[in-house]
């Protein structure tokens, strides 16, 4: 029997339709399991269910970022800690086999266990509504180049007159000619099927309905892009100022850090999860060694690298900095590693953080001298 002094700790299994709870003591005793619809309604339910047990001091949830989103919202807001937890034990995958109820039971020892002790994204702030909008730009920058690639691809193989009219124009130039193709009928089923007219008219269609696709997609990113500068300016005009650090990198850095940066502990653990902390891979009479990390967000990653490439070639103290690591013998990319450290620390102290305001610039090359 539990009482109210129990101190209980909860794992959620996350699904699409429902999820699957299951709760334990500070011992490790397992009390409980129950299944909850994925709704308002059920997160209460559920909430309810766990705080019957007693004293609630953590709940872990699997898939934070994906379906156990809404349910981490719901439960963070009520006022409970949430702890991320996405990768599952697989020893005991391996000895006691896998279900619902033993996935929420693995979930929550894993907290227990101080295993999983990662705090998830709030993803009810500004950067979660800027990460929406780049998600759906990114969505319709994927969905014009397909079109524009099927555009060409119809153009090249078009009857010669029409051919040799289009392939020597530009990129915007051959969209808005294709627009102003009239095709002599709009009904292809009146034209037989010897009559030249037909391959002609069949090509005039297709290149105008993918000319306007491929307007409509360019009108609705350049939208977005209008609506994702705005917001990033707002919630994080420090970052923007940074050398080499537009509106499209500071977005990404926040994207990557969440709405509550303060999650992160220190530049070191941001420069982890970008993926540029150095890893010691020493062993045996082999000590000292390091080797590059390949985890982390690669596209944070990435960001850090466009950051370092523009100030190696337009920022005077970088330069500066190169010439006097590249006479001491490194390599440029070792260079580059050292530069991606010492920039994902200035990036760290200027995140936007609402609950202690946001920090004083620092200067990244300054910290490499």
């Amino acid at each position: 029997m539990t009482t109210s002094a129990t101190a209980v700790i909860g794992g959620v299994d996350t699904h699409k339709h429902t999820h699957y709870a299951a709760a334990i003591d500070d011992h490790g005793r397992f009390l409980g399991h129950q299944e909850f619809p994925a709704t308002d309604r059920g997160y209460q339910a559920l909430l309810d269910w766990l705080r019957g047990h007693g004293d609630l001091r953590a709940i872990g949830v699997e898939s934070t970022g994906s379906f156990g989103a809404t349910l981490t919202r719901a439960l963070t807001k009520a006022g409970e800690r949430v702890i991320e937890v996405n990768r599952p034990n697989r020893l005991a995958r391996r000895m006691d086999g896998k279900s619902d109820r033993l996935d929420a039971e693995q979930i929550a020892r894993a907290v227990l266990g101080r295993v999983s002790t990662a705090v998830p994204k709030a993803k009810s702030g500004p950067v979660e509504v800027i990460r929406t909008l780049r998600v759906t730009r990114a969505s319709a920058v994927k969905a014009r180049t397909q079109a524009f690639n099927t555009l060409w691809g119809v153009m090249i193989g078009a009857p010669s007159p029409l051919r040799d009219e289009l392939v020597v124009l530009t990129k915007r130039t051959l969209v808005n000619r294709c627009l102003r193709l009239r095709p002599e009928t709009d009904d292809l089923l009146s034209l037989t099927a010897d009559d030249d007219r037909l391959l002609l008219a069949a090509v005039k269609t297709s290149l105008r309905d993918l000319a306007r696709r491929w307007k409509s997609l360019d009108e609705e990113i350049k939208n977005l892009n209008r609506q994702i500068e705005a917001l990033v300016r707002a919630a994080a005009p420090e970052l923007v100022e940074l050398h080499g650090v537009g509106v499209e990198i500071a977005g990404q850095f926040m994207v990557t850090a969440g709405d509550n940066a303060d999650r992160i502990r220190n530049e070191a653990a941001f420069a982890k999860l970008c993926g540029v902390a150095p890893q010691p891979a020493s062993s045996g009479r082999t000590t000292g060694r390091h080797r590059l990390s390949r985890s982390g967000d690669r596209a944070a990653n990435s960001a850090l690298y466009i950051v370092t490439i523009v100030r190696m070639r337009h920022h005077q103290p970088t330069r500066d900095y190169v010439e006097r690591r590249t006479a001491e013998g490194l390599s440029k990319r070792e260079i580059i590693r050292c530069l991606k450290r010492y920039i994902a620390r200035e990036i760290y102290a200027n995140l936007p953080r609402p609950q202690t305001g946001t920090a004083t610039q620092t200067t990244a090359t300054s910290a490499a001298t």
